[in-house]
């Protein structure tokens, strides 16, 4: 009678593909938690770019509020103003120096503001709107207290118009101004030489003399 038999392994051979078995799933093990922590390190590394992004943004608005902070203050300096103002005046008599144009800076002390326009009309009471090259306002802190021209004209409650042409201004003057302590600054206008300057203190004027007043 025929007998049948199954390949027996060894002992020897069992254990080590037991041994086997345990090396891979122990393989598996480690490797899966490595690549789980390699996958946190580099979504956590992508966080961190965001970050930075979101902070540099953030001190980007921060430094440009504070820039317009500071530039809003100063334009509401007594300094500021009186610089912004002197120049107009010297813009004035600059560009009819260097033109036959006709400039003219009117100031109002009731609505505290001034204009700088360029007359291109025969009616100088008539003012247009393409002729207005500077619209400016003062504030507390820079006020005007009166006008004064050298003919001895004192404005202090309507509109005082200083022309400039050619040849020069058609009259000097002052315009006294008060800062927020109430000191005043003259800004004087000389007919002579075209210079605007800024004085401190209410200054006096050096009026025209008449002829009998003259030595020569």
């Amino acid at each position: 009678m025929p007998t049948c038999t199954a390949p027996m392994h060894s002992d020897k051979s069992i254990r080590k593909y037991v041994v086997s078995a345990k090396i891979c799933k122990a393989d598996d093990t480690l490797t899966y938690p490595l690549d789980h922590r390699s996958a946190r390190l580099h979504t956590g590394g992508l966080t961190l770019t965001e970050l930075v992004v979101v902070l540099v943004v953030l001190s980007l608005f921060v430094f440009l509020a504070q820039v317009n902070l500071f530039g809003l203050l100063r334009k509401n300096t007594f300094r500021a103003q009186v610089q912004d103002f002197v120049s107009t005046m010297q813009m004035a008599a600059s560009a009819a120096a260097e033109t036959n144009k006709r400039y003219e800076v009117i100031i109002d002390p009731i609505q505290q503001s001034y204009i700088l326009r360029e007359i291109t009309s025969p009616d100088l009471s008539q003012i247009l709107e393409e002729e207005i090259i500077v619209e400016n306002t003062f504030s507390d802190s820079c006020r005007v207290f009166y006008i004064e021209f050298d003919d001895g004209e004192f404005i202090n409650d309507g509109w005082a118009k200083f022309r400039a042409g050619h040849s020069g201004w058609q009259y000097g003057g002052k315009i006294v101004l008060l800062d927020e302590k109430e000191r005043p600054y003259s800004v004087v206008v000389n007919r002579l030489n075209r210079i605007v300057s800024l004085k401190e203190g209410d200054v006096g004027l050096l009026t025209p003399k008449d002829k009998e007043e003259m030595l020569f």
